[in-house]
């Protein structure tokens, strides 16, 4: 139930904290006085489209909190909360939205945030919302199909459905997915495979490029390397004749002086070890450049392939878009992948099928037991409506549901048509042919029957009397006030023998703030005086005569 309201800077609302009691709640007031004003807030506060048209005028920001009071047995709105970790242990809610003037809001429950959505989801499990214009449900499919689900209890089922339609829709998307990347590689097969021939064909190896362009420059400079190398052999061994000494030579020669010198100078032999170790490591460079001279090949027809080879590498990587051997190779083995894709992509398919077959199967089951388990209820739900709407004064009316066959959707296979005639003869679409005040009372009624089968703490009703009067309006507040016995009900309303049925009443006002001139609307509590002169008012008008205080009186069974 809703417990207690606060709003500070709402349109005309400087400031407001009012608390609200059990049972069966009377709002009234003047057109005009702000009883709307009121409703949007509330309706801000669970979630409606948040305006910086909404600010106030005091300025700021604008602040709803509501506060609800839940039974924590309710298994669906306790999982809510959990799934949004919303500790709410003790039965309370604390909804608080905050609207900056730009328009921009936050929303908090038990102070902590959440999204708009969250909010949206919590009110359909704390209060249902009668406005004046939701009569125009009666021609929604939707509504007239979940009134009859709720009278025929198919909440489960309802629910175990739309798990296995939901299954079934993913089931779908998977397979029309699937099927179109393989239509898609089926094009592009072809195509896909001279691509992989053509690199495949090609060789290809890491660092290759590299190996083969360094080549390349060796190749096309052999004859200038064979020549300085061959120098550098003569100039260690001399030529061939013997007339000039080569390197080798020469050291020999040191060597052998420095060994005389050294009976006379102790010196000269450290000198001839240390030459010695040169010596030999001008060997091992002697023969490293004999090696790299007998192993220089100086031929055209190797440069050719080669260079042949680069080019390839080349063209390929222009060909294919890429800056590297390694990325031709990365493209190869991707090209490799998609061709041996397709006959996973066939196995699946033909899982996907199987599945899907066996979950249309189940959703056409349970839509099968939805349909029976309607066309059970239509009857008997169809009578228990037309005896309320005959009990509201109109006696010759008649009231008929019935369950038509619809293309399978979440909610099954079937719609409800409800038809209508307040004479009892040719009922047709209720839509079509009630007036304003029929409209009302077909509403009420179905109202009233669902608050009966719906785990709704609270219900609001704004001006759903509309277009009746007389004993039909105290019939109707009979009605609403039999339903506040099992719930909170609001009934917003201009009729007083709607008004004199509630626990407690509200009026809502306009009035001039002293302070800044501005017209502010405000809402109290009546005591039981200003409650007789407030449905005196409503009887009489602006004037109250002595017979509309008695009256109002009498209304009040004072």
């Amino acid at each position: 139930m809703l417990r207690r309201l606060h709003v500070r800077n709402y349109v005309l609302i400087d400031s407001l904290d009012i608390g609200f009691p059990e049972g069966l709640v009377i709002i009234t007031g003047q057109t005009g006085a702000g009883k709307s004003i009121i409703l949007g807030a509330l309706g801000l506060a669970l979630g409606a489209k948040a305006d910086a048209a909404a600010i106030g005028e005091s300025g700021g920001n604008c602040v709803v909190e509501a506060e609800f009071g839940f039974d924590t047995r309710s298994r669906a709105l306790m999982s809510l909360l959990e799934e949004n970790e919303i500790d709410a242990a003790d039965g309370l809610l604390l909804i608080r939205r905050v609207v900056n003037p730009t328009g921009r809001s936050r929303a908090f429950v038990n102070d902590s945030p959440v999204t708009v959505q969250v909010l949206s989801s919590l009110a359909s499990y704390l209060i249902d919302i009668h406005s004046q214009h939701q009569t125009m449900l009666l021609s929604d499919k939707q509504f007239r199909l979940s009134v009859l689900d709720m009278y025929a209890g198919n909440g489960a089922l309802l629910e175990e459905y739309r798990k296995a339609y939901a299954a079934l829709g993913r089931l779908k998307s998977e397979l029309s997915s699937l099927e179109a990347s393989l239509a898609k590689a089926r094009a592009e097969k072809e195509y896909n495979e001279a691509r992989f021939a053509m690199l495949d064909a090609a060789a290809l190896q890491e660092g290759e490029l590299e190996e083969l362009e360094a080549e390349q420059t060796r190749l096309a400079n052999a004859e200038e390397i064979k020549e300085n190398l061959c120098a550098a052999e003569e100039l260690f061994a001399g030529d061939a004749s013997g007339e000039v000494s080569g390197v080798s030579s020469m050291l020999r020669d040191i060597e052998r002086h420095l060994e005389k010198v050294s009976r006379y100078v102790p010196r000269a032999s450290a000198l001839s070890e240390r030459l010695s170790s040169c010596k030999v490591e001008l060997d091992d460079i002697v023969s490293d450049i004999s090696s790299i001279n007998s192993g220089m090949e100086v031929s055209g027809e190797r440069l050719q392939f080669v260079e042949d080879r680069i080019a390839r590498l080349y063209g390929l990587m222009r060909q294919f878009g890429c800056s590297s051997v390694e990325e031709l190779i990365a493209v190869r083995d991707s090209l490799s992948s998609v061709l041996g894709d397709t006959s996973g992509m066939e196995e699946r398919r033909k899982i996907l099928v199987a599945e899907l077959e066996m979950q249309q199967t189940e959703v056409l089951s349970l839509a099968g037991r939805l349909h029976e388990s309607r066309e059970k209820a239509a009857s008997s739900f169809s009578s228990a409506i037309g005896d309320l709407i005959r009990y509201l004064e109109m006696p010759y009316a008649v009231f008929e549901s019935a369950v038509l066959p619809a293309e399978l959707s979440q909610t099954g296979s079937d719609t409800v048509s409800f038809l209508f005639s307040s004479t009892g003869k040719n009922p047709v679409d209720v839509s079509a042919c009630a007036s304003g005040g029929e409209m009302s009372r077909i509403m009420l009624s179905l109202k009233a029957m669902m608050a009966n089968y719906m785990d709704m703490p609270a219900m609001i009703f704004d001006e759903i009397d509309t277009g009746v009067s007389g004993s039909v309006a105290d019939k109707m507040g009979s009605m609403i006030c039999d339903m506040g016995k099992n719930m909170q009900v609001f009934a917003i309303t201009h009729l007083p023998q709607v008004a004199a049925k509630g626990d407690a009443h509200y009026l809502v006002a306009k009035d001039i703030d002293p302070e800044s001139g501005r017209t502010v609307s405000t809402i109290k509590k009546l005591s039981a005086e200003q409650r007789v002169m407030e449905i005196a008012r409503m009887l009489s008008g602006s004037v109250l005569t002595d017979a509309a205080v008695e009256n109002a009186r009498s209304l009040l069974g004072l």
